[in-house]
Order: C-alpha cells, then sequence, then structure tokens
C-alpha cells in the first residue's frame, strides 16, 4: 500500500526553467562559496539561496557571493521573474517561494526563534515544480529544511545533502540525513557536478502520460525489480503506474550512476539494503495535518454532522484511514470529530473508532509515537496546538484522548482483508498510482466495507470513475462521495477477485501430525476412547500465555465466534456477548492460582434464544507441551426442566445459585469500596501532579522559546560574523595593496590627523623624518627631522585650519633640497580628518638650476 502524499499536484504548466533551492545557516558562507565556484555560469538552470539573516541588518550576501560565481547574483525582489543562470538571494526578514515561475517575498509570520524559510522555499518547489524540484541544504545549525526536502522526496524530486564532516555547523545536514532525505551527499563543491549529472540521465518527467499512453507491460528488465521487491517486501508493484515506477526507479539508478535496468536489477540482488530504500522510494512515505484544508472544514461543518445526525441510533462510529503514513490525517480527522461533537447537545453519546492503515512500519511506528516538529504551527491553528498537543522541547505530542481514538496498524489494502463496516473511508492520493485495473478492484471493495450511509473521501486527482452506480457525489470537487444503498453486486466474487492470493505462506500455529479424523485402530479401547472424547466430552480450547487459541476440541460455536475484519484467533476477541467480561476476570485470576475457577450460570445469547453455560478454567503445568497454556471447559446448563419430578432438583440448584450470587456480590462491593478509596488517592495524586506538571510545562515553554530565539540569534551572528570577516580580509588585502603602491612611488609621504598626529608613512619618509612603527599616533612636533624647516608644525596647522595647499623648497642637514607639499586629507564623504604632507627629492633640478644661472650670468 502507498501512503499518502504531503504536497499538493504540481502546477499544470510546467515551468521551463529548472530550479535549485539552496539552503544555509550557520557557517554557511563558506559552503555557499565552494558550491557556487564549481557550478557552471552556463547550467541551465537557476539558484535561489536562503539564508538565515539578522532582519534588523542589512545583508552583505548578494555581494559576497558575485565575487564567487560568474552568474549574476540578485536580491530576490516581490513578483520577480526568474531565469536562467542566475542567483537570487533572499532579502533579511522575509520567507521566499516560488509560483507560478516568479519569486514571493512575504512578512513572516511566526516569531524570529521559530521562523524556518528554508522549509518555505522547498515546499514551494516541491509544489510549483514537481519531480523536477532540486534542494540542496548545507551548513547550518538546527533541523530548517528537513520537513521540506520531504515534500520533495513525497513528489519524486532531487535532495542534496553536504556531508556532515565538511560542514561547519553539522546539526541541518545530519537532520535531513537522519530523515532519509539525501538522496546525494558530498562536500558543496562536488555538488554541482552531481547535480548536472542527475540532470543530464534523468529526462524531464513527461506531465501528459497517462493510462492509455503507458507501455502495455513492464519490460523484462523492470519486471526482475519488481519480483525482487515482491520477495523482500511481499508487495507487488505489478499493478502500480509504469510511469511512475520508471520515474522513480530512474531516480536511484542516476544516483549510483547506473545506466541500465538490468544493471540496476543485478545490483539489488547483491544489495537487499538498496530494495529497502527503493521500496520506501515507491511508498512515498509522507503526510501532513489538516492537508487541503477546504475538505476538512466541509467535514466539519456539514459531512461529519450530517454524518451523525444519521447514527443517533447507532453511535458507535468507524473509519478507516488509508495510507495514513505517520499518522497525520488520522489524527486530523480525530480533531475536526471532537470539534463537531462538542455542538450536539449529548456530546457523550458518540464515540469514533478510527482504524488507520500504512504498509510502512517505520511509518506506523512515527504515527503510534506521535510526535511532530515545531514547524506544525505552519498549518494546525494555535487553538488546536493548544487543545490537542502538549508542547515539548522540540516537538508537540498529541494528546491521549485523541491518540487513544486511532488504532493503527501495518495493513496492505492489495492484499490484506479490509475493515468492515465502517462510516467513512479516507484514500487520499493513492488510487493515482495504481492501475485502471487495481483501481476497478479497490472501488467495489470500499464499497462493501461501507455501512449504509457511509462516506468515502478520496484524493484531489482520484474519482469513482466508472463506479458512478456505487458511489453519490456529496461534493464533487471536494472528492466525498455517499455509498449507494439500492446497488445489487456479488461481493463474493469482487472481494476474490480484489484480494490477490499472498505471496507467502501464513503463520499458523503448529498442531498435532495425528490425524484425528482417522483414529488408530490398534485396539477397541484407543476407538472407544477416541469416540467419547469426540462425541460425549464437554468443548474446551486451549490457550497460549498471549490468549490466542492453539487448540479447539468439540463444538465451541455457541460460545465462540470470529470477528469481523482480519482473521483474529485472539480468545477474548471472539467470545460471545455475555462471556467476554466475566471470562476475562477468570483469566487474571487463575494466573495467580494452582486451583481450577469455576463459573456457573452464564448467559450466552445465541440463534434462537439464551444459553446456560457452566465454565470451568485450569492453569495447566503438565505435561511439559502444554506448560504455562490455559484450558477453559464449557458445559452447557439446561434451562429450567418443567415436570413435577425435577422440582427438587430445580429448587436445589436455584438455592446454589443464590448462594453464588450472594458471594458475588458481597466480593463486587468489597472490590468497589477498594476501588472508591483508591479513585480517591488517585485523583488527590492526580491533582497534585497535574499542578506541578502545568507549572513545569509553564517553565519548560518559556525555556524553549529563550532556546530558539538564543539559536536563531546565534546563527544570525554567526552569518553576521561571515560577512564581517569577508569585508575584513578585503580590507586587509586593500591596504596591503596600499601599502605596497606607496612604497613603490618612491616618493616621501608622511599622513597626519586632524590633531597632527602620525597615520601613516612611507618609508621614503622615514629617511627624512625620524619615524619608527611605535610612533604612530605621535604628534608632529614631537618628532625631528633632518628638513631645516622649522615652520613645518604651524604649515600644517595653518592647511588644516584653512584647507588650502602649502608647497615650500626646503634644504636638508645632508644639502638636499625637497619640495614639501601639505594639502588637505579629504574623505570619500568628502569630510576633511587631518593633512598629507608629501616630500619630493628636487637635489638634481636644484643643481641643475644652479647651473643655468651660473651659465647665464657668465
Amino acid at each position: 500500500m502507498v501512503s499518502s502524499i504531503t504536497v499538493d499536484s504540481p502546477q499544470q504548466s510546467m515551468p521551463t526553467t529548472r530550479i535549485v533551492g539552496v539552503g544555509a545557516s550557520a557557517g554557511g558562507l563558506v559552503a555557499l562559496e565552494q558550491f557556487l565556484s564549481q557550478t557552471p555560469a552556463d547550467s541551465g538552470m537557476a539558484y535561489i539561496v536562503v539564508q538565515h539573516l539578522d532582519p534588523t541588518h542589512k545583508a552583505l550576501l548578494p555581494e559576497l557571493l558575485q565575487r564567487f560565481t560568474r552568474m549574476p547574483v540578485r536580491e530576490a525582489q516581490q513578483d520577480m521573474h526568474i531565469e536562467t543562470d542566475c542567483v537570487y538571494v533572499i532579502p533579511p526578514n522575509t520567507e521566499l517561494s516560488v509560483i507560478n515561475g516568479r519569486l514571493k517575498l512575504a512578512s513572516p509570520t511566526v516569531p524570529r526563534g521559530m521562523r524556518l524559510p528554508i522549509n518555505v522555499l522547498f515546499s514551494s518547489l516541491a509544489s510549483a515544480q514537481g519531480e523536477r524540484a532540486i534542494a540542496v541544504i548545507l551548513s547550518g545549525m538546527g533541523s530548517d529544511g528537513t520537513l521540506g526536502m520531504q515534500a520533495i522526496k513525497a513528489v519524486g524530486g532531487l535532495n542534496v545533502v553536504q556531508e556532515p564532516g565538511s560542514a561547519q555547523f553539522d546539526s541541518m545536514p545530519r537532520s535531513a540525513i537522519a530523515a532519509g532525505c539525501g538522496d546525494i551527499v558530498a562536500p558543496p563543491e562536488e555538488l554541482p557536478l552531481r547535480i548536472l549529472a542527475y540532470v543530464a540521465q534523468v529526462p524531464d518527467p513527461d506531465t501528459t502520460m497517462d493510462a492509455e499512453t503507458q507501455p502495455a507491460a513492464p519490460s523484462a528488465p523492470l519486471q526482475n525489480i519488481i519480483k525482487l521487491l515482491q520477495q523482500r517486501t511481499r508487495h507487488d508493484f505489478t499493478l502500480y503506474k509504469n510511469s511512475t515506477l520508471h520515474r522513480r526507479i530512474e531516480r536511484r539508478m542516476t544516483i549510483h550512476k547506473i545506466a541500465t535496468f538490468a544493471m540496476y536489477a543485478e545490483f539489488l540482488r547483491h544489495n537487499t539494503q538498496e530494495i529497502d530504500l527503493l521500496f520506501n522510494e515507491l511508498l512515498i512515505g509522507v503526510t501532513s495535518f489538516f492537508r487541503d484544508p477546504e475538505v476538512w472544514r466541509y467535514l466539519e461543518d456539514n459531512a461529519l454532522p450530517e454524518l451523525l445526525a444519521r447514527r443517533r441510533s447507532e453511535p458507535n462510529l468507524r473509519a478507516w484511514v488509508i495510507g495514513c503514513s505517520t499518522g497525520e490525517e488520522a489524527y486530523s480527522l480525530a480533531m475536526i470529530y471532537s470539534e463537531v461533537t462538542e455542538r450536539f447537545p449529548r456530546r457523550n453519546q458518540f464515540t469514533l473508532q478510527i482504524f488507520a492503515s500504512d504498509l510502512s512500519p517505520d511509518a506506523i511506528t512515527a504515527a503510534r509515537r506521535g510526535r511532530y516538529p515545531l514547524s506544525i504551527s505552519d498549518v494546525v491553528s494555535p487553538e488546536r496546538l493548544v487543545r490537542f498537543f502538549t508542547l515539548h522541547d522540540g516537538y508537540y505530542q498529541i494528546n491521549k484522548k485523541i491518540r487513544d481514538m486511532v488504532l493503527f496498524a501495518q495493513h496492505d489494502v492489495v492484499l490484506d482483508p479490509p475493515f468492515t463496516k465502517l462510516d467513512l473511508i479516507a484514500c487520499r492520493n493513492l488510487l493515482i498510482y495504481f492501475d485502471p485495473e487495481l483501481q476497478r478492484r479497490l472501488l467495489p471493495l470500499f464499497h462493501y466495507s461501507l455501512r449504509s450511509g457511509g462516506i468515502l473521501l478520496l484524493g484531489n486527482s482520484e474519482t469513482v470513475g466508472r463506479f458512478s452506480y456505487l458511489f453519490t457525489p456529496i461534493h464533487a470537487k471536494l472528492r466525498l462521495y455517499l455509498r449507494q444503498d439500492d446497488v445489487r453486486i456479488r461481493m463474493p466474487n469482487t472481494l476474490l477477485s480484489a484480494l490477490p492470493s499472498r505471496t507467502s505462506p501464513t503463520e499458523e500455529y503448529p498442531v498435532s501430525s495425528t490425524d484425528s479424523s482417522k483414529p488408530s485402530t490398534d485396539s477397541l479401547q484407543a476407538a472407544a476412547d477416541h469416540l467419547l472424547l469426540q462425541v460425549y466430552a464437554p468443548a474446551a480450547v486451549v490457550l497460549n500465555s498471549e490468549g490466542d487459541i492453539v487448540y479447539i476440541s468439540g463444538r465451541t460455536g455457541k460460545y465462540l465466534e470470529p470477528a469481523a475484519g482480519k482473521a483474529n484467533w485472539n480468545f477474548h476477541a471472539m467470545l460471545r456477548d455475555g462471556l467476554r467480561e466475566p471470562l476475562a476476570e477468570a483469566l487474571k485470576k487463575v494466573e495467580t492460582q494452582s486451583e481450577p475457577v469455576h463459573l456457573r450460570g452464564l448467559r450466552v445469547s445465541i440463534p434462537g434464544g439464551v444459553q446456560l453455560v457452566d465454565v470451568t478454567l485450569q492453569k495447566l503445568s503438565k505435561p511439559a507441551a502444554l506448560e504455562g497454556m490455559t484450558m477453559v471447559v464449557f458445559h452447557d446448563v439446561s434451562l429450567a426442566p418443567t415436570g413435577k419430578g425435577r422440582r427438587k432438583d430445580q429448587d436445589a440448584r436455584a438455592s446454589a445459585h443464590e448462594a453464588v450470587i450472594q458471594q458475588y456480590l458481597q466480593e463486587i462491593e468489597s472490590l468497589r469500596n477498594e476501588a472508591r478509596t483508591s479513585r480517591e488517592e488517585l485523583e488527590v495524586s492526580n491533582e497534585e501532579l497535574q499542578s506541578t506538571n502545568e507549572e513545569l510545562q509553564s517553565a519548560n515553554e518559556e525555556l524553549t522559546t529563550s532556546k530558539e530565539e538564543m539559536q536563531s540569534m546565534n546563527e544570525e551572528l554567526q552569518t553576521i560574523n561571515s560577512e564581517l570577516q569577508a569585508k575584513l580580509d578585503d580590507l586587509s588585502l586593500a591596504q596591503s595593496d596600499m601599502q605596497n603602491v606607496l612604497n613603490s612611488i618612491d616618493i616621501a609621504i608622511l599622513f597626519l590627523d586632524q590633531g597632527l598626529n602620525v597615520r601613516r608613512y612611507t618609508d621614503q619618509a622615514a629617511k627624512i623624518i625620524n619615524l619608527r612603527e611605535s610612533d604612530i599616533g605621535r604628534p608632529l612636533s614631537d618628532l625631528t627631522t633632518s628638513l631645516d624647516y622649522p615652520e613645518l608644525h604651524e604649515d600644517a596647522l595653518t592647511c588644516l585650519r584653512t584647507l588650502l595647499p602649502t608647497e615650500k623648497q626646503v634644504l636638508s642637514v645632508d644639502k638636499r633640497w625637497f619640495a614639501v607639499r601639505i594639502i588637505p586629507y579629504r574623505r570619500l564623504d568628502n569630510m576633511i580628518d587631518g593633512v598629507v604632507i608629501t616630500l619630493v627629492d628636487i637635489t638634481e633640478t636644484k643643481s641643475l638650476e644652479l647651473e643655468l644661472r651660473r651659465e647665464k650670468k657668465a
């Protein structure tokens, strides 16, 4: 059986641009740089980057990422059209999604510490792109992105995860891998080529393929793969749509770089773990709370109230959720039922038992646990969260009242007998994965399982098709149908065709190899003993420690009958009305003593009247083969005899019964008093524990909120730190460039701040003015120079005050001439922040000038 899907069907007009969603958090900047630096600029895909950012800080991410790719990097804007070979980056304090090939921005609706923007993007990609969707998880803390990857996995997209060992923070990658979402796991620099190889090998899905255009029968290699799956899992995929099988198998082949179905079949023969992974791939085991809200609103406002009104005489309702996956849909039905019954005057009159089934044992285990991530607050209203869930550290726990309404079972709707006498069947997004032949088998099965006036709920892409004579639409758009009662159909033949034979033998209890129908004829005594046991011995059964029947003697039909639904040999399930409660208590009692327990005068309803029966229960210790088992013997008791001759026996039996009843009444009264005392003590203890639990829960909620906010802020600070570190590296590089430029021009330059303190100087300046590294910050007036220029300090002050340049020619003590120029230091924002003094050696120029003057005079 296939599990239900969490996301809606992909949009009908499939966009031509394949989109890669990239999610990162703390430590993600380095991983993004490694990823984009190895991504070709002509890959033909678009890339959307979602990073956890500080909502109050302007992001530098687009500028930083642009250095590592030749593709244009743009900050996402509302309704921006998505183009190929472009990178789009989420702005701060927004949630980014994809709808109809355009970017959609929305303000977050949850507190800062609980925002999961990566899940929002991935979920929208699953809906918009379907099997073309690609998601990438890089370094980060927390688990953001895991639920979104589950949605993409459900529609057959590709999930790519950074290898945790290469991540600066590995929580996000490990969360995705633990959820079974890591199709490709590798270091970030290897991921782009792996994605391109996948896209090249797996063709785009043909959205127009339907049942009529599929191949008539699976190919031989595909049949081998189906056979291996059947041998390993007992489930037969022969009647599944070939197009679905092909796409799912091709995904696994591409991940393992296998070219043909035949090679993949050979790979499966030697790797049973891969068979399990392929099986899970085909199950599509994901669901969500209140999927398709319009359906649940109609159930709450119309369908369920009408059903309850029809069932006033039969208030015990039964529902079956097929393909329940991890239980969200079953619990959604239970919550809706609880809300609907509150509006009825006698709310306690009704009960609902929900049978939730799925083929995946892992999904059933998760459903029984009833734990869900904090992100369900996106789809479950705050009122329902408070009422039906308990908040714990990092997850929500379904409340006991809702949990007790649902019975989870691993069940194959194709092979196993159905649940019966149902009032509602929810089978959503399951039939679309079966071929028409199997659909034609299952719909009459659903009709048989429903009671008169029962409701059938299908997925938004499914209909009853040619079986409209079995079901009348209640709301055709929402796929709600009412069972037709005035239909004659040969149900035995229908059920036989709907339930194929099992592929493996059913487990049975061991029985004696002796043929009881042919007694031994070795002696007259043995034959006589056998005849007496068969004809005259009382009806009896032998039970094992689990309460299952392992042996039956005589005719027990008056006391036992098979339970409806799946075959069940449990003694308690088979007991007729009138025996179940007394025998349950007696079985508990016989476990604690060696003496037999006798029950007398029990009344059993049988066809045609009432039968009185005495029951004896005995714990067996001998022989060794029966040790630990219990024998239950039934003795029929005749009803009150007629005739004067039996009056005395009747009176004696009545007196005996009266004494036994009186004894039982005394015991019951004693037990009732003890139970009352215990209940009062438990109520007091429960009130104290409830009070303590509320206080602890309140404190836990506050701590959880604080923890989430701190973690979110920590992630944002990590991102800011990475951005600032990148800027710091740029500034350090620019400073090195500037220093090299200054030293290479061979000019003495001295930079002074507004207080005429040394800010920076070149090596040539240190030769003229006595400077060393420790003089940074010293006043100009404290320095000595080799220049004959006592007005240097005054001229610098004048330049700083008037903003007018000063230029003079001065002589040094070693008879060299320098052109000293003093100009204001002007920053990029046009602010004066000191002065710049340049000293150019003009000794040769001055000497040439003197020679020219001498020649002129001569």
